[in-house]
């Protein structure tokens, strides 16, 4: 693919792929500024900084005493991180070692139980009863009685909150909704910070384990970061007999 020239600074070039290893140094952020209008605004900034290298040649600031030592110090944290390359760069996990751990740890892979609820909430315990009495007698749809008399946003829904797993929630909305069986609504109010809400339990999915292909990815960069940090430990605790450390 051509490396388009998007620019040139007293004879420099600025190209497409300088703009993109501008962009994968922004790491995530870096999305945001993947579009036309992003990419020229980071062009206009790599313009500005062969503007600012040029500047910088033309009043020969390298031979200034603060700029070397800022050089020494960038040398030597580059050193430092090639020296930390080497030391874990060959550290490897083999599909085999990552399909061991999941058989050896099958409880961390148990998924959860995920719900769904919808709920009418509303400033007193009586007010909660009254709705609850329409609801039951069919004066009113649970739909209905939410849209109508709930003070929370979700009454544009009908109350519906979606699905959520636990800890999702205040502890006494957790408590009530985990509890009760699909399509039950709550006959006591339940009253939590936000005031007091009638619950109905619109769904349940039982806690169901992660298979192996889901975690896969997931569970090697894991065992590759632990592995990665034993080999800097094993590799600074030889250094420590080759070099002596006082800490004072």
């Amino acid at each position: 693919m051509e490396n388009k020239v998007l620019a040139t600074v007293g004879g420099m070039p600025v190209t497409d792929s300088d703009v993109d290893a501008f962009l994968a140094e922004l790491g995530q952020r870096g999305r945001a500024y993947n579009t036309p209008e992003g990419r020229a605004m980071i062009l206009d900034r790599l313009i500005g900084n062969k503007l600012l290298l040029l500047e910088a040649k033309r009043n020969l600031f390298e031979a200034e005493p603060a700029f070397k030592e800022q050089l020494a110090k960038i040398k030597d944290r580059l050193l430092s991180n090639y020296a930390l390359e080497k030391a874990v760069g060959a550290v490897r996990v083999t599909d085999a070692e990552v399909r061991a751990y999941y058989d050896e740890h099958a409880e961390e892979f148990k998924g959860e139980e995920v719900v769904s609820a919808s709920h009418i909430l509303v400033d007193s315990a009586e007010s909660a009863k009254e709705i609850y009495e329409k609801i039951s007698s069919g004066e009113l749809t649970f739909e209905d009685a939410a849209k109508t008399y709930s003070s929370c946003p979700s009454k544009e829904n009908g109350g519906s909150l979606g699905e959520f797993t636990r800890g999702q929630m205040v502890p006494e909305f957790d408590a009530a909704v985990f509890a009760m069986e699909v399509g039950e609504i709550t006959k006591e109010p339940v009253k939590t910070q936000f005031g007091y809400h009638l619950i109905r339990l619109d769904a349940k999915t039982p806690a169901k384990a992660l298979s192996f292909d889901e975690v896969k990815a997931a569970l090697g960069d894991k065992l590759l970061a632990e592995k990665q940090e034993k080999a800097y430990e094993s590799k600074i605790n030889q250094l420590k007999i080759l070099y002596p450390v006082d800490r004072f």
